[in-house]
């Protein structure tokens, strides 16, 4: 990925939804070019999709947490797998110091939550957690 890919994703990321023309013109390259880079960068896997953001008072009433979770010995393979199986986790990301992984969680309401939060600690190979709620989305 050159200096180029990483500008075109710049853009992408604040709009994905900008016409291939418009992505040409604002990095001065034809519109070939560019889809030309979408589709080699789709292609390997390093554009994984697009998607729709919501502002924050859209969706005001869910509940969304960042869970930090402690393993037992080598279980991540079998806790991830587990993980991936919960409809309320978003993204989970390895991380280095006291917590393992930070899981980002997401329900609709509190009863939801609390059962999430029972269903995951439970899983085989978690040993503890910590878990605080996103109470306000900052915007940059």
């Amino acid at each position: 990925m050159d200096d180029l890919d990483r500008r075109l994703i710049a853009l992408l990321r604040d709009d994905a939804r900008q016409s291939v023309a418009a992505l040409a013109q604002t990095l001065r390259v034809s519109r070939a070019t560019v889809q030309n880079r979408i589709d080699r960068m789709m292609a390997k896997g390093e554009i994984a999709g697009f998607t729709v953001r919501l502002a924050p008072e859209a969706e005001a009433g869910r509940v969304r947490a960042i869970m930090m979770i402690e393993l037992e010995g080598e279980r991540s393979a079998a806790v991830l797998r587990a993980l991936r199986q919960r409809p309320e986790v978003q993204r989970v990301h390895t991380t280095n110091g006291r917590w393992d992984l930070v899981a980002e969680l997401d329900t609709a309401d509190l009863a939801e939550f609390s059962g999430a939060l029972d269903a995951i600690r439970l899983i085989e190979g978690i040993a503890g957690s910590e878990t605080s709620l996103l109470l306000k989305t900052v915007a940059f």
